[in-house]
């Protein structure tokens, strides 16, 4: 008699485990494609993509190849020959027990720092990565076998050796050199002892990723992942669907289902697709939302160095008209200034955020007297750092906007986003300068 049992558990378990890790990795894709990176001096809270090269001053030394470095592990195996016991069916279906050599590695040691802080540097700055808790992928800088004869097998391996060694080693270590360009992706916040941002792990953050790789290779090999786990819990799927359990004799065999057809088939494959489909969209909606909320969260950003700037504006009219005449061409920058303090946002009515460096330099060159006024030299250097702020922030924003407007007209993630009612972003428009010191 040919028994179908519905989903058995462990059938179960496996299939949802594919659905599981496909669907995970295709949301991970998902977050790699829709965040743009963001340059070290522009970090602001929340999950930020960051590139650069790995910096520690001083930096780690790894333990078996002495490189410096910001992270590394290293492995110690031992290989060894036994006799052991073991139990096996033989062709009669009967239990036997045989003494046979076994070869097989002992860990003898393992260890590293991976742990401890270091620095994510770039053309604008540097921000601390702590990396415990990430997910780290690292080159491997180091591997060797070895007998007792060489200095490293007692001089980095434990003094004391398996039972049944073979006296050989095998000495692996993996290690993020100094000066290694880096992809971080991860969650930033403020730090505890100075202001300033740092990326390290967080409960809700989806990934906290540290790798040499490039960011092309992450996001392929993200949907490989997707591709290759859906791709076997699809194979289960088929073989639930050919395959039966005949029960005969009070024994049970696999077999091929006699009642199998080509409509069972497409039903049990088409459930799957349609179970893999549902995930994906439900995945696609939520990062569609996450995206606009960066997007919101980007302009808050900006809105935060505005704000900050017009903290300084009424300092800097103050300082301008106690040091100016009272002639028209002042009259029309102070003006701007106090326009520039109520900038609104992209897509609103009220005026654009615009750079005020070059009216406060165009201020200085008319009055001169101001050029030796310390107060406003430490505000025009205020002004000028926040302005540099500004334009990271207005390039990140105008960055992450474009990108979740060209997903909404894109197909499936427009038609998706329609059905959540999300709306195309405004970019902010003008241009900002960087002032000079």
């Amino acid at each position: 008699m040919t028994l179908k049992p519905w989903l058995p558990a462990i059938e179960l378990a496996l299939l949802w485990l594919c659905l599981y890790l496909s669907l995970r990795n295709a949301r991970r894709q998902m977050l790699v494609e829709m965040l743009p990176s963001s340059k070290t001096s522009g970090i602001f809270i929340g999950l930020v993509e960051v590139k650069g090269t790995a910096e520690s001053e001083p930096p780690l030394t790894s333990y078996l190849a002495d490189l410096p470095c910001v992270y590394y592990t290293f492995t110690v195996r031992e290989r060894w020959t036994r006799r052991v016991t073991e139990s096996y069916t033989d062709s009669n279906g009967s239990s036997q027990i045989r003494t046979v050599n076994k070869t097989d590695w002992d860990t003898v040691a393992s260890g590293g720092v991976t742990t401890a802080p270091f620095y994510l540097h770039d053309e604008y700055g540097a921000v601390l990565v702590r990396p415990e808790g990430a997910e780290v992928v690292t080159p491997q800088v180091f591997s060797t076998a070895c007998g007792p004869t060489d200095p490293l097998y007692f001089g980095k391996g434990p003094g004391g050796e398996v039972s049944g060694s073979d006296h050989i080693r095998q000495f692996v270590e993996h290690a993020i050199e100094v000066h290694t360009p880096i992809y971080v992706l991860g969650r930033a916040r403020q730090r505890e002892d100075i202001v300033a941002a740092e990326i390290a792990a967080a409960e809700d953050t989806p990934i906290f990723l540290i790798t040499t790789e490039s960011e092309d290779k992450v996001r392929h090999g993200f949907g490989e992942g997707t591709r290759i786990w859906g791709q076997i819990g699809f194979f289960l799927v088929v073989l639930y669907a050919v395959f039966g359990i005949d029960e005969h004799d009070g024994k049970r065999e696999i077999i091929i289902d006699p009642r199998i057809s080509l409509e069972s088939i497409a039903w049990y494959c088409s459930a799957y697709l349609l179970a893999w489909t549902a995930g994906w969209v439900l995945i696609t909606y939520n990062t569609m939302i996450e995206l606009r909320h960066r997007v919101r969260q980007a302009w808050a950003n900006v809105d935060v160095q505005l704000k900050r700037r017009a903290d300084l504006v009424p300092n800097l009219v103050h300082v301008v008209t106690a040091g100016g005449d009272y002639e028209g061409a002042l009259q029309s920058g102070l003006a701007l200034l106090r326009e520039q303090a109520r900038a609104t946002a992209p897509g609103r009515p009220g005026p654009d955020p615009a750079a005020l460096s070059g009216t406060v330099r165009a201020l200085a060159e008319a009055y001169p007297d101001l050029k030796v006024n310390g107060s406003f030299l430490g505000l025009q250097k205020a002004l000028s750092d926040t302005e540099d702020r500004i334009e990271l922030a207005r390039t990140y924003f105008n960055e992450i906007a474009t990108f979740y407007n060209t997903r909404l007209q894109q197909f499936p993630e427009g038609w998706i986003g329609r059905i959540g009612f999300l709306r195309p972003q405004a970019l902010m428009q003008g241009h900002f300068e960087a002032a000079p010191d």
